[in-house]
């Protein structure tokens, strides 16, 4: 289908106020999963790059000493990207890149005119390294309606699209990844849809009529959107059915 990158938010920041016994079962799960990604051959014939972002410094010796494994066999690879977040949020990324950049001022490494959205992109996670890219899709699962400061930087300056769905992650299938990528689609074609309107009527507009006629089609602009939502929308809901 095309994606060539996912990231899969595994645990995060606010997971460490579960229970001790909670907090080390899930970590047990997410180290033996990683090293399942190690030995699996397809990983290697898709020529996969896994990494893991988030905070290393509070996660246990063991699942560290996994994460350096996989990555470490998987660093030259670069046809896919698999990031997997553990102990991450979304301020905190934020947060330590600025730190970063911060101390890269101090130390006379950058200059303050050198910040730009660009630069606060390249430090965050992971650091050092390629950051995560913009991203294109969201997808949450569980049935809750909100992204939990997940990627936040790469997902609100990217105008991306969101898809919740009620299946937790474990029964999450085929079909609702696709489901969720026709979302995207849809998105993408009213995008580009009203785009190509708005710039017909626009030159339109230029090109002919009295002042009263202009303005009178310029106001005509403003439903556009509302009714094009609403034929995205229906189709949406006749896909869901159909699937």
């Amino acid at each position: 289908m095309g994606v060539k990158q996912l990231t899969l938010y595994a645990f995060s920041t606010e997971n460490f106020k579960r229970s001790e016994e909670e907090v080390d079962e899930i970590f047990n799960v997410i180290n033996e999963n990683l090293l399942k990604l190690y030995s699996d051959p397809r990983t290697h014939e898709k020529e996969t790059q896994v990494r893991v972002i988030g905070d290393r410094s509070k996660l246990p010796a063991f699942l560290n000493e996994s994460i350096e494994k996989i990555e470490k066999a998987t660093k030259n690879y670069g046809k896919f990207y698999l990031n997997v977040a553990i102990a991450y949020g979304g301020r905190q990324d934020i947060i330590q890149a600025v730190r970063d950049i911060a101390g890269c001022i101090s130390n006379g490494k950058l200059s303050l005119d050198e910040v730009n959205e660009s630069l606060i992109s390249k430090h965050l996670y992971p650091a050092p390294g390629a950051s995560v890219p913009n991203v294109d899709l969201v997808i949450r699962t569980g049935g809750d309606e909100r992204v939990s400061n997940f990627l936040p930087w790469q997902a609100n300056g990217s105008d991306c699209a969101a898809y919740f769905c009620a299946p937790f992650w474990p029964e999450f299938r085929k079909i609702d990844l696709l489901r969720s990528v026709r979302v995207y689609q849809a998105r993408e074609t009213e995008k580009k849809q009203e785009q190509s309107y708005r710039v017909s009527k626009v030159v339109n507009f230029l090109e002919m009529g009295t002042r009263e006629e202009k303005a009178k089609r310029l106001g005509n602009l403003s439903p556009f959107k509302s009714k094009q939502s609403l034929e995205i929308s229906s189709s949406c809901s006749y896909i869901e059915k159909v699937a």
